[in-house]
């Protein structure tokens, strides 16, 4: 809620959507990232071991693309 009233006060319009994991659409992402009509960017990669540091990261609101947790 604190959110929304700092919004408002700004004149924001915000909303948050809410995905579920979908095995065919999944698969149709996986098929065009595999056949290069769309390109996923990522900015950063982090090893697993620095997950707190990744997280800050995405927190500062720098990040142009997505940031990666390598777990192994």
């Amino acid at each position: 809620m604190r959110i929304r009233r700092k919004s408002k006060r700004r004149g924001i319009n915000y909303s948050f959507v809410f995905m579920t994991a979908n095995g065919g659409q999944l698969a149709r992402i996986t098929a065009l990232i595999e056949a290069s009509v769309i390109r996923p960017v990522v900015d950063r990669i982090f090893p697993f071991e620095r997950t707190d540091e990744a997280l800050s990261y995405v927190e500062t609101g720098r990040a142009k693309g997505k940031v990666v947790v390598a777990v192994k």
